[in-house]
């Protein structure tokens, strides 16, 4: 393992971090926050003079397969842990503890909060949580893959390891330019939702959060109330972007190359669009003809749209309490958390090509079952699925409800009721935000044991960057020199 180039990358990570934090204190200076500001300064200085300390580089820039996890899971840890510090320094979240579980789950678009009054919050601090959405949506590393020089396929390997998704390919020969092309495209839709917000008259600083916390997924609100405020028309903004960034960047990328038929005969955004129709369609229903919590359709329309896009694209902003919606559409929404948005895009989840691929694969082996001599395979968007990635496949799933069940057994021990403990592991591991009972939307997470806070910011970043970058840290042999 080339220790002294994942020394290397953490140095770049340390000093764009610090960069990064400038952005809370321009906002401290505007709104005058000059209590609050010092204590951005010195994580600023912290992070750059540290960055520098790290900062020799290495004569073998090679990082391979292994390497590649084992960074990309160091270099999210030491993010978040530098992260939470600001929120400490400046007493808004006192506890470390508390303040590692917000940021985490900022980085990692979960949107999960441990903040009972967020509106008592400084601006600088509001910004922070909001812009570490953006920073984690499409991935750190993948911005710094522009910049960083290493030599092979090592740029490959920590995209792998950082992107969401069952397999990363590259749009481009060079990877260089693929981390380009994501992130021009995150950055026109981010300038894209900002725009549509301001010409419907939302205020700039509520703008710049919502749009940072929808680009990413991630769902932090500045209101106490989320999304519930805003008017109509900004709400259906925020649901059209919301969905658009759960859609796989790879059809972006084909429609920018003029290749729609490509684009459109991908599976896995037509199965997306066709669940999130279908989710849309079956709440609506129940809400308005079943409860008298909406008098008008539109109303139950607009709700029903806007938490079915915000649970599948796993962002976590609300605009109505949906505990108080029938069984049968919450449960809907916690199979959408499972579910996730498209591999490659901000969201988090399952993934739906991995749902797509696993009832593909069920599919086979019950004909396989009847037709014993014939021979099938599982086919994506016309092509064969080979046997490396429906075993990754496999693995993942097993791995994933393995850490679903113990995280639920451990967090259980708080004596909190199933459903709350269920949809708590459920909303972390999948990169949510809000829960049901307990941690629902007009809820947080504060009431939690330090034990269960670690155990579900685990889950947040094993979640965000698909378990096994994370679950390597624990194996023994990893850290021998080789």
């Amino acid at each position: 393992m080339n220790r002294a180039m994942i020394r290397y990358v953490t140095s770049w990570i340390l000093r764009l971090e610090g960069l990064l934090l400038c952005s809370s204190v321009i906002i401290a200076l505007i709104y005058r926050e000059f209590d609050v500001l010092p204590k951005y300064l010195m994580v600023i200085a912290g992070c750059e003079a540290l960055g520098f300390l790290l900062a020799q580089k290495p004569e073998d820039s090679r990082i391979y397969q292994k390497s590649g996890y084992i960074t990309v899971a160091l270099a999210w840890i030491v993010m978040s842990a530098v992260g939470a510090l600001p929120f400490v320094l400046t007493g808004e979240i006192p506890n470390y503890i508390d303040a590692l579980f917000e940021i985490v789950s900022g980085f990692t678009t979960t949107g999960s909060s441990i903040l009972k009054d967020v509106e008592a919050v400084s601006h600088a601090s509001l910004f922070w949580r909001s812009f570490s959405h953006w920073i984690g949506g499409m991935g750190v590393l993948v911005f710094i893959l522009m910049f960083i020089p290493v030599k092979g396929g090592s740029q490959m390997n920590l995209m792998r390891a950082e992107s969401p998704g069952p397999d990363v390919s590259k749009f481009v020969p060079r990877v260089h330019n693929t981390a380009s092309i994501l992130y021009k495209i995150y950055l026109g839709m981010t300038l894209g939702q900002i725009l549509c917000l301001l010409i419907a008259r939302m205020p700039w600083f509520d703008t710049l959060c919502i749009t940072f916390g929808t680009a990413g997924t991630g769902g932090f609100g500045i209101l106490n109330s989320s999304c519930a405020s805003y008017t109509p028309v900004q709400q259906w903004i925020i649901t059209i972007f919301m969905i658009a960034f759960g859609v796989n960047f790879s059809f972006y990328f084909l429609l920018l190359f003029r290749k729609p038929k490509a684009a459109f005969k991908m599976e896995e955004v037509r199965a997306y669009g066709l669940i999130i129709l279908t989710s849309i369609v079956l709440i609506t229903v129940q809400i308005f003809s079943r409860t008298t919590l909406y008098h008008h359709l539109g109303d139950a329309v607009r709700d029903a749209a806007f938490q079915v896009g915000s649970i599948i694209t796993t962002t976590g902003f609300s605009t109505t309490d949906f505990n108080q919606w029938p069984s049968f559409s919450k449960w809907i929404l916690v199979l959408l958390m499972i579910c996730g948005a498209c591999a490659g895009s901000t969201g988090g989840g399952m993934k739906v090509s991995r749902i797509l691929v696993l009832l593909k694969t069920l599919k086979k082996e019950l004909l396989q079952i009847v037709h014993p001599r014939s021979v099938r395979k599982v086919m994506l968007d016309g092509e064969t699925v080979e046997h490396t990635v429906l075993r990754s496949i496999n693995v993942f799933t097993a791995v994933y409800f393995l850490i679903f069940g113990l995280s639920v057994l451990i967090i259980s021990l708080d004596g909190f009721s199933m459903e709350t403990n269920f949809t708590a592991v459920a909303a972390t591991l999948n990169n949510i935000g809000p829960g049901l009972a307990g941690v629902g939307p007009a809820s947080n997470f504060s009431a939690y044991s330090p034990i269960s806070k670690l155990i579900l910011t685990f889950d947040m970043l094993a979640g965000r960057l698909e378990i096994f970058p994370m679950l390597l840290l624990f194996v023994p042999s990893i850290w021998q020199r080789s």
